[in-house]
């Protein structure tokens, strides 16, 4: 499948704004074992030392350099959400267009399983699963992937509804192809320009959820870098140290803008609405 991608879109100061700050923190978090100046655990200087020419942006409260966690906490955010919501948009997009094409007693179940996830208290369900599996990276991973596949799942199977009754679909079905063989080679291909809005979309979402969660003490674990988690540990100290809450929440915010902005050029270069569908998932 060719998508008919409208390039003038991409190269808006905004679509370029955001695609360059995504890639900037890309080229950060990737690069942080060679551009951060300390290890991100060491404790380095005094307790809550002001930015200066041997640490840029300070000491937190036990003394470890704040760039270097700012960086290492990049890599932290990006690998949960980004295997996260992989797994989700992944599984989800799957089972999306096999509802769609099955239809019946398939599809009544899965949209019976998305509705009752979708009809539980976000932070409830959330709270629940972390202190029954626990504050790992690996339970986070989980969680991710759980929270945003139901939306997945309904976004996609809307699109693919609208491919199953096509010709191309009745042509491979007359030539004898498996039922897994038109999911995953006629109808899913025709599904990706959605998919690929969805895990952008999914992506900011997911930093936010993940900041939140460390925030709230229930995302990483301590010593782990973790911007969530620096901006919890900075507000005791913002009467007189409030870069240890700014420098975290500019890092958050800038990725989850810059992610919104690639999204949204995105789905507008692919002709479609980046907005549609979403609330449900978030």
């Amino acid at each position: 499948m060719k998508f008919k991608i409208d390039r003038h879109i991409l190269l808006r100061p905004t679509s370029l704004l955001g695609l360059g700050v995504v890639a900037l923190h890309l080229i950060l978090a990737i690069g942080a074992p060679w551009i951060a100046p300390y290890d991100p655990t060491a404790l380095m200087g005094g307790r809550i030392e002001s930015p200066s020419a041997e640490f840029w942006m300070g000491t937190d409260a036990l003394g470890r350099d704040y760039l270097t966690r700012l960086l290492y906490g990049g890599r932290t955010a990006l690998l949960a959400t980004f295997t996260g919501v992989v797994a989700a948009v992944s599984i989800g997009s799957i089972l999306g267009v096999a509802a769609a094409y099955f239809g019946g007693l398939f599809d009544d179940v899965m949209m019976r399983i998305c509705e009752l996830k979708l009809a539980l208290p976000g932070i409830l369900f959330v709270a629940l699963f972390v202190t029954g599996f626990g504050e790992s990276m690996l339970t986070l991973i989980v969680l991710i992937g759980l929270v945003y596949f139901p939306g997945v799942v309904r976004i996609v199977r809307a699109q693919a509804l609208t491919q199953v009754n096509l010709g191309y679909v009745k042509a491979a079905q007359l030539r004898g192809e498996s039922a897994l063989a038109v999911i995953l080679r006629e109808i899913y291909p025709n599904t990706l320009d959605v998919v690929y809005v969805e895990f952008a979309i999914r992506m900011s979402h997911a930093i936010l959820l993940l900041s939140t969660l460390s925030f709230l003490g229930l995302g990483i674990s301590p010593p782990t870098p973790d911007w969530g988690l620096m901006v919890s540990e900075g507000v005791a100290q913002i009467a007189y140290a409030p870069w240890l809450v700014l420098a975290p929440a500019i890092f958050i915010s800038t990725l989850v803008l810059g992610l919104n902005f690639g999204a949204e050029a995105l789905a507008s270069a692919l002709g479609l609405d980046a907005t549609r569908g979403h609330v449900e998932g978030s």
